[in-house]
């Protein structure tokens, strides 16, 4: 026997409970983009509209307000879903790997591209939840292989740290030129 499909059926969609705390901080963002649109673009007097520098980051901070205003709209009319906050929580844990990358691009001047590397490695291995003294080998050999790779193979120019200043003559060169 097979079933007949309605429109609304078909055109139904999935939340997630936290659906429309994510609307009202999409139209938010949407809305002060927008009012920054005449400070952060210019207009060209005796130009055609469409090669304003002004025009097409208009139009898509237009159109990003307004659908932004209707993904709000259809999800306040639609049912409340339970564990809304839940599903905030769950993405603010996502700023702490944020948080991560900002202090090891913070301590890698100071401490240098090779130190850095292999300490938040087994750090972060760590943090996820890995114990063993072979995972956390393997976060140390894995990271020394990319510092090799980059700073070696394809010649990346990273910061040296400080700390290589108070290394020998010989050892500080091999440091600043490969590690």
């Amino acid at each position: 026997m097979s079933r007949v499909k309605t429109l609304q059926s078909l055109f139904k969609r999935y939340r997630r409970p936290g659906d429309i705390v994510f609307a009202w901080v999409f139209l938010i963002g949407a809305v002060f983009l927008l009012s920054e649109i005449f400070d952060q673009t210019a207009y060209k007097p005796r130009g055609k509209l469409a090669a304003q520098p002004r025009f097409w980051p208009a139009v898509s901070l237009g159109a990003m307000t307004l659908f932004a205003a209707f993904h709000l709209l259809g999800s306040a009319l639609s049912e409340r879903i339970d564990g809304r906050w839940h599903e905030v929580l769950h993405w603010l844990k996502s700023i702490e790997y944020a948080g991560w990358f900002i202090a090891y691009a913070a301590v890698v001047p100071y401490a240098g591209y090779l130190p850095t590397t292999i300490i938040f490695a087994v750090l972060l291995a760590l943090r996820s939840g890995y114990r063993s003294a072979k995972m956390l080998g393997a976060a140390a050999v894995s990271s020394f292989v990319v510092v090799v790779l980059f700073k070696t193979l394809l010649k990346v120019n990273l910061p040296a740290g400080r700390v290589y200043e108070v290394l020998p003559d010989g050892v500080r060169q091999i440091m600043l030129t490969y590690f």
